[in-house]
């Protein structure tokens, strides 16, 4: 089971997040209502999956993603207009309203990015199955969560990064959440 934190201004908002992961068995979910909560709570539990809307009470979801350490991910519930004003890459975007398996499979890629991985040597050229791989995993980020080319491939790059993975096994843990 994953910890992850939910943080909405709006608590009916944040309930509603809440009740659909932890109805999905596969979460458990500590709401915030302000970024120096998060803040708090991202370096007392070490957790590292937030899910938020636009904004807090205090600051900006863009502003806290900035202040977060590395290694922690973050899911931006808000309107396409809302997610459009924002410019921080890394920020994995989800438009609303949201379908609850959209945020499950959602959630549940950034959490799977969490998890320790073994490091392994990168081949000096990946073969044309393996790019097309990579190619079908950005084009799942960039349709699912409105991601340009380049974007979804730094993602991928970062995700595999953080987890010290494969770009390869990224991708293909993000297409078989699909």
């Amino acid at each position: 089971m994953w910890k992850v934190i939910v943080a909405f201004e709006n608590a009916a908002n944040a309930a509603r997040v809440k009740e659909i992961l932890e109805a999905s068995g596969d979460f458990s979910c500590l709401v915030c209502r302000s970024a120096a909560g998060v803040k708090r709570t991202v370096r007392k539990l070490r957790l590292r999956t937030v899910v938020c809307g636009f904004k807090l009470a205090d600051q900006s979801c863009e502003g806290l993603f900035h202040d977060l350490p590395p290694g922690c991910a973050m899911l931006m519930v808000a309107p396409q207009a809302r997610l459009d004003l924002c410019g921080a890459e890394g920020i994995f975007k989800l438009r609303s309203p949201i379908r609850r398996s959209e945020l499950l499979t959602s959630v549940r890629m950034l959490a799977q990015f969490q998890r320790p991985a073994t490091k392994s040597r990168r081949p000096a050229q990946r073969s044309e199955e393996e790019q097309a791989l990579v190619a079908q995993a950005k084009a799942v980020l960039m349709d699912r969560n409105g991601m340009t080319e380049e974007q979804a491939h730094r993602f991928l790059q970062k995700q595999s990064m953080d987890a010290g993975a494969k770009l390869t096994d990224t991708a293909k843990l993000i297409l078989s959440q699909e």
